[in-house]
């Protein structure tokens, strides 16, 4: 997967890994991947609202031991 850019929110809890994340969509262009890695388990039901709130796709979603890797691509 190409990940044009990529934030680390790793022991930030709800809702600052969502704001960083709104933050550096705005910040890219329509069509680019953004890869979010977070500590919050509540991360995963946070990042489906907020896609489905905001018209971001969210390509993929991932736990990897303690982390959890989201993937949106910016409309």
């Amino acid at each position: 997967m190409d990940v044009q850019r990529e934030i680390d929110t790793r022991g930030l809890n709800c809702p600052l890994p969502i704001l960083k994340a709104k933050k550096a969509l705005a910040e890219m262009h329509s069509g680019e991947l953004l890869k979010v890695v977070a500590t919050d388990p509540g991360s995963l039901r946070d990042f489906q609202a907020f896609a489905r709130q905001t018209g971001n796709e969210l390509v993929q979603q991932e736990t990897a031991g303690a982390e959890f890797i989201h993937v949106l691509r910016r409309r």
